[in-house]
Protein backbone atom coordinates (compact mmCIF):
# COMPACT_ATOMS: atom_id res chain seq x y z
CA UNK A 1 0.00 0.00 0.00
CA UNK A 2 2.82 2.44 0.74
CA UNK A 3 4.16 1.84 -2.74
CA UNK A 4 1.05 3.25 -4.44
CA UNK A 5 1.52 6.92 -3.28
CA UNK A 6 5.20 6.68 -4.18
CA UNK A 7 4.39 5.56 -7.74
CA UNK A 8 1.76 8.30 -8.06
CA UNK A 9 4.26 10.91 -6.88
CA UNK A 10 6.87 9.56 -9.32
CA UNK A 11 4.46 9.82 -12.28
CA UNK A 12 3.55 13.33 -11.16
CA UNK A 13 7.23 14.37 -11.07
CA UNK A 14 7.85 12.87 -14.51
CA UNK A 15 4.85 14.76 -15.91
CA UNK A 16 6.10 18.04 -14.43
CA UNK A 17 9.61 17.42 -15.76
CA UNK A 18 8.29 17.02 -19.31
CA UNK A 19 6.42 20.30 -19.22
CA UNK A 20 8.66 23.04 -20.53
CA UNK A 21 7.92 26.60 -19.65
CA UNK A 22 7.32 28.78 -22.65
CA UNK A 23 10.26 31.12 -23.12
CA UNK A 24 9.12 32.49 -26.45
CA UNK A 25 8.65 36.19 -26.87
CA UNK A 26 5.97 37.74 -29.04
CA UNK A 27 6.85 40.54 -31.44
CA UNK A 28 4.11 43.04 -32.20
CA UNK A 29 4.52 45.86 -34.67
CA UNK A 30 3.00 47.81 -37.49
CA UNK A 31 4.01 48.77 -41.02
CA UNK A 32 3.00 52.11 -42.45
CA UNK A 33 2.81 53.76 -45.85
CA UNK A 34 4.07 57.27 -46.52
CA UNK A 35 1.94 58.10 -49.56
CA UNK A 36 -1.15 55.90 -49.19
CA UNK A 37 -4.75 56.84 -48.55
CA UNK A 38 -6.15 56.30 -45.07
CA UNK A 39 -8.06 53.15 -46.13
CA UNK A 40 -5.04 51.37 -47.70
CA UNK A 41 -5.12 47.56 -47.33
CA UNK A 42 -1.81 46.36 -45.86
CA UNK A 43 -2.69 42.66 -45.99
CA UNK A 44 -0.10 40.55 -47.76
CA UNK A 45 2.92 42.65 -46.79
CA UNK A 46 5.63 40.36 -45.40
CA UNK A 47 7.86 41.11 -42.39
CA UNK A 48 10.83 38.92 -41.46
CA UNK A 49 12.82 38.69 -38.22
CA UNK A 50 16.35 37.35 -37.81
CA UNK A 51 17.92 36.94 -34.40
CA UNK A 52 21.65 36.65 -33.73
CA UNK A 53 22.96 33.11 -33.20
CA UNK A 54 19.60 31.59 -34.21
CA UNK A 55 19.44 29.87 -37.58
CA UNK A 56 15.67 30.09 -37.98
CA UNK A 57 13.90 33.04 -39.56
CA UNK A 58 10.41 34.10 -38.61
CA UNK A 59 8.07 35.59 -41.18
CA UNK A 60 4.68 37.17 -40.67
CA UNK A 61 2.07 38.73 -42.91
CA UNK A 62 0.56 42.06 -42.00
CA UNK A 63 -3.14 42.41 -41.31
CA UNK A 64 -5.43 44.89 -43.09
CA UNK A 65 -4.48 47.69 -40.70
CA UNK A 66 -0.73 47.01 -41.04
CA UNK A 67 -0.24 45.26 -37.71
CA UNK A 68 1.69 42.01 -37.42
CA UNK A 69 2.31 39.64 -34.53
CA UNK A 70 4.44 36.51 -34.24
CA UNK A 71 6.89 34.69 -31.99
CA UNK A 72 10.58 35.50 -32.20
CA UNK A 73 12.58 32.65 -33.73
CA UNK A 74 14.48 30.48 -31.27
CA UNK A 75 16.47 27.28 -31.27
CA UNK A 76 15.71 24.56 -28.75
CA UNK A 77 18.80 25.38 -26.73
CA UNK A 78 18.87 29.16 -27.06
CA UNK A 79 16.26 31.78 -26.37
CA UNK A 80 16.70 34.94 -28.42
CA UNK A 81 17.49 38.25 -26.84
CA UNK A 82 15.27 40.97 -28.30
CA UNK A 83 18.22 43.36 -28.46
CA UNK A 84 19.95 41.06 -30.95
CA UNK A 85 17.06 40.73 -33.40
CA UNK A 86 16.32 42.69 -36.58
CA UNK A 87 12.96 43.07 -38.30
CA UNK A 88 12.89 43.69 -42.04
CA UNK A 89 10.11 44.61 -44.44
CA UNK A 90 10.30 42.09 -47.30
CA UNK A 91 7.63 43.24 -49.71
CA UNK A 92 4.06 42.67 -50.65
CA UNK A 93 1.64 41.86 -53.43
CA UNK A 94 2.40 45.23 -55.09
CA UNK A 95 5.68 47.01 -55.77
CA UNK A 96 6.92 48.85 -52.65
CA UNK A 97 9.59 51.53 -52.51
CA UNK A 98 11.57 52.53 -49.47
CA UNK A 99 14.88 53.63 -48.14
CA UNK A 100 17.11 51.00 -46.61
CA UNK A 101 17.01 52.64 -43.17
CA UNK A 102 13.18 52.59 -43.19
CA UNK A 103 12.94 48.93 -44.20
CA UNK A 104 14.86 47.57 -41.16
CA UNK A 105 14.41 48.02 -37.44
CA UNK A 106 15.84 46.56 -34.25
CA UNK A 107 13.60 44.65 -31.88
CA UNK A 108 13.28 46.07 -28.36
CA UNK A 109 11.57 44.85 -25.20
CA UNK A 110 8.09 46.31 -24.69
CA UNK A 111 6.27 46.99 -21.45
CA UNK A 112 4.70 43.52 -21.30
CA UNK A 113 6.54 40.49 -19.91
CA UNK A 114 6.81 38.47 -23.11
CA UNK A 115 6.15 41.28 -25.54
CA UNK A 116 8.58 42.98 -27.94
CA UNK A 117 8.18 45.72 -30.50
CA UNK A 118 10.25 47.45 -33.18
CA UNK A 119 12.35 50.51 -32.34
CA UNK A 120 11.63 52.46 -35.54
CA UNK A 121 8.60 52.15 -37.82
CA UNK A 122 8.82 50.05 -40.97
CA UNK A 123 7.71 52.50 -43.66
CA UNK A 124 7.41 52.33 -47.43
CA UNK A 125 5.92 54.15 -50.42
CA UNK A 126 3.78 52.82 -53.23
CA UNK A 127 5.17 55.25 -55.80
CA UNK A 128 8.74 56.10 -56.68
CA UNK A 129 10.02 59.03 -54.64
CA UNK A 130 11.44 60.97 -57.61
CA UNK A 131 12.10 64.06 -55.50
CA UNK A 132 15.13 62.45 -53.88
CA UNK A 133 18.43 62.48 -55.68
CA UNK A 134 19.24 58.82 -55.03
CA UNK A 135 15.93 57.50 -56.41
CA UNK A 136 16.54 54.60 -58.76
CA UNK A 137 13.07 53.27 -59.37
CA UNK A 138 13.04 52.49 -63.05
CA UNK A 139 14.71 49.71 -64.93
CA UNK A 140 18.48 49.99 -65.12
CA UNK A 141 19.70 51.84 -68.18
CA UNK A 142 23.39 50.96 -67.87
CA UNK A 143 23.02 47.62 -69.62
CA UNK A 144 23.29 49.03 -73.13
CA UNK A 145 21.40 48.43 -76.29
CA UNK A 146 20.65 45.09 -77.87
CA UNK A 147 21.34 46.25 -81.42
CA UNK A 148 23.25 43.87 -83.60
CA UNK A 149 26.19 44.89 -85.66
CA UNK A 150 25.88 43.93 -89.28
CA UNK A 151 29.16 43.99 -91.12
CA UNK A 152 28.80 44.48 -94.85
CA UNK A 153 29.75 41.30 -96.67
CA UNK A 154 29.98 41.12 -100.43
CA UNK A 155 26.81 39.56 -101.84
CA UNK A 156 28.79 37.43 -104.25
CA UNK A 157 30.22 35.44 -101.37
CA UNK A 158 26.77 33.96 -100.74
CA UNK A 159 26.93 34.32 -96.95
CA UNK A 160 24.15 35.25 -94.60
CA UNK A 161 24.35 38.65 -92.87
CA UNK A 162 27.04 38.76 -90.22
CA UNK A 163 24.50 39.35 -87.45
CA UNK A 164 23.30 35.74 -87.90
CA UNK A 165 26.61 34.30 -86.74
CA UNK A 166 27.31 33.69 -83.07
CA UNK A 167 30.63 35.21 -82.08
CA UNK A 168 33.19 32.53 -81.27
CA UNK A 169 36.40 33.26 -79.47
CA UNK A 170 38.57 30.16 -79.10
CA UNK A 171 40.44 29.67 -75.85
CA UNK A 172 43.90 28.37 -76.53
CA UNK A 173 45.61 26.95 -73.49
CA UNK A 174 49.06 25.64 -72.88
CA UNK A 175 49.08 22.04 -71.58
Amino acid sequence: MALRPLITALFFLVAIARIQLSTSQVLEGKVSCLDCKHDYDYSGIMVQVKCAQVKKLATATAEEDGSFKFELPSDKTKTPSPQKCLARLLGGPNQLYGRRKNLMSTVVKAHGLDSCTISTPLTFSTSCPLATQDAKCGAPTEIGSSKTVDLPLPPEWGLAPSSYYVPFFPIIGIP
